[in-house]
């Protein structure tokens, strides 16, 4: 019998050792920001066009390479951090396998220019599917760029498995912000196409944070600081009442790398224990400092997971770290911040245990209200479940955006209820006030109609008088045709009109004028949440739309809006959240009152 066994050809053995490295666009990015990182660059710039599909380009200020360096560098198992078995194990940068130049270049095209410092020439190379094209001397900037270009041009079954531009683009962002937050200490941009999507100056973590995820952030941190002499914990975790319901904004980092882990997630959860929402997930930002020797990090090939040779105590000390700063920082919704991301006030004793004891009332173990049975206890006179049947019997209530200025098409009746600074509404409750978040309620309110329907129950849309163009970018253009079904669900009505543009000839029903405005207005929320919350499409999108058609906090609202409005809080199945995870409402107890009166 024939020998059957064979040696596979460089370039058919570097496509396959692509497919663990590079796994989509935004694995590019990572490897090739990651060699910037190790080559000593302060200064980083990502450009990507068509969400990487067509081009990846890192530039950098770090310490370049020689001629016969860049040379080297393609070849697979080349690099300069490992000569020996035991430096996998003293490891404190962030490649070091030498694959990924090499699988990059295997399946794509691929240009670098480099230049020492010291030298007045740089080295120019080109480089497709593994064949060097082109290797001269060149001008350029001391540091390095790489371009790449047509990923997957020679593999297009890989290619065909691509998602669409802003699921990509998703995942571009994800590993950007990721080393974005492990060096604050670096300048970091990124541009798709013509669009700037972050110019991230140097600065603390606290103000990283703050410039990726939103100036809201600044109100939400408590530094978490806990050494042992296994490890340092160092970083911020959110507050609770901030926690979102869905995963995306969990950041564990040892020695600087990013790593996922469900371990020391669970560490965290169980010290935020009785003080989440139900099925809420808390912001974190955690790194950890340890000794290389005690970690392995050549687990995985993306370098994500990593073992510790003592798991157990590495879960205690970030357990402990994190109630440690919950215990020593503020916790409740109302209190003021100052200026300083990096500090949060301490409560007074007093009021710390009036906050607590208020939050676990309203907030800890009986969040998931499906039923309203549970409202009757706040009032004296009046059932909410009757408020809910009432409300349901009336199907032309209106609930207004900052626009729909239309009166609600039932007399509410009369019920002690006022408006304060044009941004909560008031209302008696057995036992005290229960002030409401105008904005958050009604939010709340549409976001539950919203995701009514896309799961099956479709909006009714009202036809413009004037059909309106609107141009997108190509990028949100491809967005809107990716998400075509569930836009037109919500109760917009429009048509592909020319390129990279739509007309809009309805909107949903109950939300007046700015068919241009409130449609640019879904998009643009679309691709904020898109960027900060990892969440499915049609949430997504629910959530979009209740933002940018809510009433806004400052907007005055007539009688019978204010009833309106309460009573459609009462009819949601969860009425004590924001979609954004803030609460809609607080109860300002009456023995709270009756202290300011020495009673």
């Amino acid at each position: 019998m024939a020998d059957i066994i064979q040696l596979l050809p460089d370039s058919i053995a570097n496509q396959i050792a692509a497919g663990e490295v590079v796994q989509r666009p935004a694995s590019v990015v990572k490897e090739l920001m990651e060699n910037a990182i190790d080559a000593g660059a302060d200064q980083i710039k990502v450009i990507v066009k068509e969400a990487g599909r067509t081009l990846i380009q890192v530039i950098d200020n770090g310490s370049g390479m020689s001629e016969t360096d860049a040379r080297l560098s393609f070849e697979r198992h080349a690099t300069s951090k490992i000569r020996k078995a035991e430096d996998l194990f003293a490891l404190r940068t962030m490649g070091f396998r030498g694959e990924a130049l090499a699988s990059i270049a295997a399946i794509a095209q691929v240009e670098m220019k480099t230049r020492l410092a010291v030298k007045e020439l740089g080295t120019l190379l080109l480089i497709e599917g593994s064949e060097v094209k082109k290797q001269e001397q060149t001008s350029f900037d001391a540091g390095t760029s790489i371009s790449v270009k047509n990923l997957f041009y020679n593999i297009p079954a890989r290619r065909n498995f691509l998602k669409s531009i802003p699921v990509e683009m998703k995942h571009i962002i994800d590993e950007f912000q990721r080393l974005a937050l492990a060096y604050p200490n670096k300048s970091f941009s990124l541009i798709h196409g013509d669009q700037s999507i972050h110019d991230l100056i140097p600065g603390k973590l606290s103000q990283r944070i703050v410039a990726l995820f939103g100036k809201n952030y600044q109100q939400q941190l408590a530094a978490c600081n806990e050494e042992t002499d296994l490890v340092k914990i160092t970083g911020y975790i959110g507050r609770p009442e901030s926690a979102k319901k869905t995963r995306g904004e969990q950041f564990f980092f040892v020695n600087n790398r990013y790593i996922k882990s469900n371990y020391l997630n669970h560490a965290v959860t169980t010290a935020f224990e009785g003080l989440l929402p139900e099925g809420s997930y808390p912001f974190y930002v955690l790194f950890m400092e340890i000794d290389p020797k005690h970690i392995d990090v050549n687990v995985h090939p993306t370098k994500t997971e990593i073992k510790f040779d003592d798991e157990r105590a590495v879960y205690a000390v970030v357990k402990a770290s994190v109630r440690q700063a919950l215990g020593a920082h503020n916790l409740s919704p109302a209190i003021d911040f100052n200026s300083d991301v990096n500090v949060i006030s301490k409560l007074s004793s007093s009021d710390r245990q009036f906050k607590e004891t208020y939050y676990n009332e309203q907030f800890g173990n009986s969040l998931n209200r499906a039923n309203l049975e549970n409202w009757e206890k706040l009032f004296d006179e009046e059932s909410p479940s009757r408020l809910k049947h009432d409300f349901e019997q009336k199907p032309s209530v209106r609930y207004e955006s900052a626009v729909n200025r239309q009166d609600i098409a039932y007399q509410a009746e009369e019920r002690t209820v006022f408006q304060l600074h044009d941004k909560y509404v008031v209302r008696a409750v057995k036992g005290g006030l229960m002030i409401m978040d105008q904005q958050a309620v009604h939010e709340r309110v549409l976001y539950e109609k919203f995701l009514l329907h896309l799961k099956g129950v479709a909006g009714n849309s009202q036809q413009s008088l004037f059909p309106q163009t609107v141009e997108l970018a190509p990028a949100d253009f491809a967005l809107v045709m990716d998400a075509e079904k569930e836009i037109k669900a919500l109760g917009f009505q429009f048509e592909i009109f020319g390129k990279n543009a739509v007309l809009i000839s309805g909107i949903p029903a109950d939300i007046v004028g700015g068919e241009k405005a409130l449609f640019e207005g879904l998009i643009e929320q679309f691709k904020i949440n898109q960027s900060e919350l990892s969440i499915p499409l049609k949430e997504n999108l629910a959530r979009s739309l209740a933002k940018r058609a809510a009433i806004k906090s400052g907007q005055k609202l007539r009688k019978e809006e204010l009833e309106a409005l309460v009573e459609g809080l009462f009819a949601c199945n969860n009425p004590n959240f924001s979609p954004e995870g803030l609460p809609t409402f607080f109860i300002f107890d009456v023995s709270k009152i009756e202290n300011y009166f020495n009673r």
